[in-house]
């Protein structure tokens, strides 16, 4: 999509003639509010609420949040990957206290689902009429259902994953694509350990600084509050990472303290019109420039996410370095600093607050999650510089497939 079309700021994302007065506000998507519940590793803290139970409360507070009213939300558009189906938007936008008639749309694109559900509301947000849709994504890892393939004798064949693409393209398990990524982009061992070390620590001081707290939404489990995330890891250090065999291939590099772990989560936001933002007197978002999604050699997975911002990036004219964030859905070490350096990204400019290795990757909300982090980062570093930030959240995902979403934070 070219720079002038109307889901992007007429301005240029370069900032070249970068005026309000450019942007057809009623076309232009813009993240007004940005919530997610804490990221608990699977079958623990939060393994008795189910999708809905997580995706509930955030819809809820972030109506709460925005004061809009919850018949004016147009539609719910929600990503998950593993849930029993049955279109856990709807079902969790009624527990939430919507209306019967606010709709919902469960979309399904593996990882990318959460960034994929909000790309959609931005797209139908520039398509004109000044929506208001919640969007987002959620996974319960914990009380996902069994799957099974029904045999022609009438029983069942159980599974533990879909199959993503067609054997002849080949269909490696996620950790062994880590390893084949870490193999053919030549990332050390080294690299992938003191990436995933630094996601911890970066996690951790931000944990301690209470940087989480203001987008946290905190749940009840039998009573019991969940307030935080649980992954991040205080005492890890190099020597303990160094001892951590190969985790999938014999030999490999790629192990159980440079991948992520399964985590259960839920994460959304408010998108409207930059016109009906200002009608509700809000006073800051994040303006949704583009967004895109690419596809790769299935067997090279973990690369995705660089193609899409890659091709991203060129729509706009722009380059790595015009970025003031950097949020990347950090499955695996090796996959997220092979995409990091295949655009040219210090990957210390990456999750300035940790990423998944050490927060979790709840497949169907990852994507929110990092724009929920986004919306949060932009806010503290305006404060800092009071000047505008432009940023992108990335993911990759099953089957060779990657999306990212260009964003800019603005006070209105």
């Amino acid at each position: 999509m070219p720079a002038s079309s109307p889901f992007t700021d007429q301005s240029g994302a370069s900032g070249q003639n970068d005026r309000l007065a450019d942007i057809d506000p009623s076309r232009q998507p813009v993240i007004i509010a940005a919530l997610r519940t804490p990221v608990c590793r699977a079958n623990g803290a939060l393994k008795r609420l189910r999708a809905a139970d997580l995706l509930a409360p955030v819809l809820s507070a972030l109506m709460e949040q925005t004061g809009a009213e919850p018949a004016d939300v147009d539609d719910v558009m929600m990503g998950n990957a593993v849930g029993g189906g049955g279109n856990v938007a709807r079902f969790a936008a009624l527990q939430a206290g919507l209306p019967v008639s606010v709709p919902g749309i469960t979309v399904d694109r593996q990882c990318g689902s959460g960034l994929d559900a909000i790309a959609l509301a931005s797209r139908l947000v520039a398509a004109g009429g000044d929506p208001l849709y919640l969007a987002g994504g959620v996974e319960s890892v914990s009380t996902a259902p069994a799957r099974a393939h029904r045999n022609d004798d009438g029983g069942l064949d159980f599974y533990s994953r879909a199959a993503f693409v067609p054997p002849t393209f080949g269909d490696p398990d996620m950790g062994v694509a880590a390893e084949i990524v870490a193999r053919h982009f030549a990332i050390s061992r080294d690299r992938q350990d003191d990436f995933a070390l630094r996601s911890h620590q970066r996690a951790v001081a931000s944990a301690s600084a209470g940087t989480f707290l203001a987008e946290t939404v905190p749940l009840d489990v039998d009573g019991r509050p969940v307030t935080a995330d649980d992954g991040p890891k205080p005492n890890l250090r190099p020597a303990l990472m160094a001892r951590f065999p190969a985790a999938f291939v014999p030999e490999g590099s790629v192990t159980a303290a440079n991948s992520c772990f399964d985590a259960d989560a839920a994460a959304a936001v408010v998108v409207t019109s930059l016109r009906r933002a200002r009608l509700m007197g809000v006073k800051d978002g994040l303006l949704v420039l583009d967004s895109g999604t690419s596809g790769v050699e299935p067997q090279l997975l973990g690369i995705g996410a660089a193609f899409a911002a890659e091709q991203l990036l060129a729509r706009h004219g722009m380059n790595p370095e015009q970025l003031d964030l950097v949020e990347f859905n950090e499955a695996f070490a090796s996959q997220t600093l092979a995409c990091l350096d295949h655009l040219g990204i210090d990957a210390a400019r990456a999750n300035l607050d940790g990423g998944a290795l050490a927060l979790g990757h709840a497949y169907g909300a990852s994507g929110a999650v990092l724009v929920t982090r986004l919306l949060a980062q932009a806010r503290r570093d305006y404060e800092l510089r009071q000047r505008e930030v432009t940023g992108i959240a990335m993911i990759s995902i099953a089957g060779g497939m990657g999306t990212a979403a260009l964003v800019k934070y603005r006070r209105f």
